[in-house]
């Protein structure tokens, strides 16, 4: 349902309440979320320590740090399908939980909608539609309370540009929540990749050029280790794909 570009709209993130500062466990989380590169078992410590952390205290900044955590780990370290079904279902939980404590958190609803994206995705679009209505919920929920949250604007837009028609997909709608999100942060690599594929499927191929590159060309990317294992490898495939196009 939400293609791999999920991945940089959710480590992006900046942080999302002060109090996270009290937690060294979320303030070193939220500093290796563009350093995972460097050292991707330190995921695997992270996560089990704020699951232990979130149980002890579940507070909405212990909750959400899970719930990141959880799907970084789903699309770094799971070793397979069972494992990141696993990592994405507990990150929704947290999520959800925080949601519950906070419902006003733009950070919470993002997090719901990105994990329960990235699950149907995992488990297969056909079989995971009956998500697709909740997660078109906490993109609009995510909008309505902070319009300048620049990660929903990826996550919308690969809804809009993996979803069929009949079901609410629009590539128009698609580019234009790409180019909404590249506006409030240029430098944000993984929506320049999102916003190239809607603008090859459309036809587009010049432009689509120009953004892959721009991706290339990139000197300091927001997420340096997702630009370094992710966007940089996808642009070059896509790249290649419409060479003499």
């Amino acid at each position: 349902m939400i293609v791999r570009g999920l991945l940089i709209a959710a480590l992006l993130l900046g942080p999302v309440n002060p109090s996270w500062a009290q937690s060294p466990l979320v303030a070193e989380l939220e500093s290796f979320a563009t350093r995972y590169h460097e050292d991707p078992p330190k995921l695997d410590r992270l996560r089990e320590g704020l699951t232990q952390a979130a149980k002890a205290d579940p507070r909405v900044e212990h909750l959400l740090a899970l719930s990141r955590v959880c799907f970084i780990w789903g699309d770094i370290r799971a070793a397979d399908r069972d494992q990141k079904l696993e990592a994405y279902d507990q990150g929704r939980e947290a999520a959800k939980k925080a949601i519950e404590l906070d419902p006003r958190s733009a950070a919470a609803h993002f997090w719901y909608g990105t994990n329960t994206g990235r699950w149907g995705q995992t488990k297969g679009v056909v079989r995971s539609l009956f998500l697709l209505p909740t997660v078109q919920e906490e993109i609009q929920a995510v909008l309505s309370l902070d319009p300048k949250f620049t990660a929903v604007y990826a996550l919308a837009g690969n809804v809009y540009y993996e979803v069929p028609g009949l079901l609410g997909g629009d590539l128009n709608k698609a580019e234009e929540m790409f180019r909404k999100g590249i506006e409030l942060d240029p430098k944000h690599t993984g929506m320049r990749v999102g916003l190239a594929k809607t603008l090859i499927k459309k036809g587009r191929t010049p432009e689509a050029r120009r953004e892959l590159q721009a991706v290339l060309d990139e000197k300091e990317p927001r997420n340096p280790a997702d630009w370094t294992l992710k966007d940089s490898k996808e642009a070059r495939a896509l790249l290649e794909s419409i060479k003499g196009k």
